[in-house]
């Protein structure tokens, strides 16, 4: 058994003296929850009918998606909640920016609700609105916004979806980001540039992997920088200016490990989300959104070898709900999401029983203009030729 071998740390067992823990961690570790709140959780969704429909996106802890009455990423969620108008609380167990996509898509009459407020997502804060209105202004000052398309990844707060509204851009997710690229540079000629946010690795590895452009035409934004930390020819020469934000789970998954693996075990096919670095993906057998992730292991042989480096919850579930594979964790450490397991089952039966008694608590509000003006973005998304708009 070896430090990346699945088994190891996510159940409490061995040593990794060279882990952020440096501990040793003997035995199972016990139940993720009183059994008591299981039963209260059950007794306060039931009283509440159709009421409430509960989303639970896939990095989300077993404990709270056995509530969900939906599983997927959070744009598909936001469209499952959109297409159930009956429901007069939407509890959303992800975080803030996917309930503010879930606000703008259902009515006015639907409350949604996000247990925790602290479980936001560092990636979505990396790309702030006055941030990103700096940006603007500076590409104005190179002489060259004229020529820029803004492109938000759906992991982006509501303001900065409708930034890209009102600026004749749109939002993509990790499996359509191709096609929104191809239509952003068919915008404005060949002297089109995109300015993509939050996320420079989806950002770079679509425009280098799927559109065949260098990675000298990608330049990156560091918003901390005067001028981005770029200069005028250099803007003026890049195709892609990637904002400098990253995802904190998918940034640690690093190319020695995928070697490593590849030593252990020469079959192994190694299988990453798009989020990460573009020296693990170029390592990778296969690359692809998270419902791709899924949806590959559901179709992979028996007996087959998986490396996933995606959300360590979602790894766990796809190993359990597979034995007849070998599927093992592309990390040498526990990497889970630590704002999206902000939501847990206490959490979720306090706002279950919050419903219960008449008081919806964490209710996630998106003003008119920013709803107007990031439907706009989202409706560009939508009107997308090819695939489909899944996360």
């Amino acid at each position: 058994m070896t430090t990346v071998d699945l088994p190891l740390l996510p159940l409490g067992r061995g040593t990794d003296p060279n882990s952020e823990r440096g501990v040793d961690c003997p035995g199972d570790l016990p139940p993720a929850s009183d059994p008591d709140l299981v039963a209260r959780a059950r007794a306060a969704k039931e009283a509440l009918g159709e009421k409430v429909f509960i989303l639970g996106h896939h990095y989300q802890r077993d404990e709270v998606i056995q509530f969900a009455d939906v599983t997927g990423d959070s744009f598909k969620l936001a469209r499952d909640a959109a297409a159930r108008p009956e429901a007069e609380h939407i509890v959303f167990c992800g975080v803030h920016f996917m309930a503010e996509s879930a606000d703008i898509l259902t009515t006015d009459e639907q409350k949604v609700i996000l247990p925790d407020l602290a479980a936001g997502c560092s990636m979505a804060d990396m790309a702030r609105l006055a941030q990103v209105e700096d940006a603007w202004d500076a590409l104005a000052d190179a002489g060259v916004v004229d020529s820029v398309v803004p492109i938000t990844y759906m992991n982006s707060s509501a303001d900065i979806k409708a930034f890209c509204g009102r600026n004749g851009g749109a939002v993509c997710t990790s499996s359509n980001a191709d096609v929104a690229l191809e239509w952003a540079f068919a915008q404005k000629g060949d002297q089109t540039k995109v300015l993509f946010f939050p996320d420079q690795h989806l950002g770079r590895n679509t425009a280098v992997l799927k559109l065949g452009y260098s990675l000298e035409d990608c330049v990156v934004w560091n918003p901390l920088l005067p001028n981005g930390g770029l200069t005028v020819e250099q803007l003026q020469d890049a195709k892609m200016i990637l904002w400098k934000g990253h995802c904190s789970v998918h940034g640690r998954f690093s190319p020695d490990v995928v070697d490593d693996l590849r030593a252990q075990d020469p079959s192994i096919k190694i299988l990453v989300h798009p989020e990460c670095t573009h020296e693990v993906v170029t390592k990778a057998d296969l690359i692809g959104s998270t419902e791709f992730i899924i949806k590959t292991i559901e179709a992979a042989e028996p007996g087959t070898s998986w490396a996933i480096g995606t959300e360590l919850n979602l790894v766990k579930r796809l190993a359990d709900a597979h034995p007849d594979k070998k599927i093992v964790f592309l990390d040498r450490t526990v990497c889970y999401c630590s704002t999206m397991n902000r939501i847990d089952l206490p959490h979720l039966v306090w706002t279950l029983e919050s419903l219960v008694a008449g008081n919806a608590v964490n209710v996630i509000s998106v003003d008119e203009k920013t709803t107007a003006e990031a439907k706009v973005a989202l409706q560009r998304m939508l009107d997308l030729p090819g695939k489909s708009a899944k996360d």
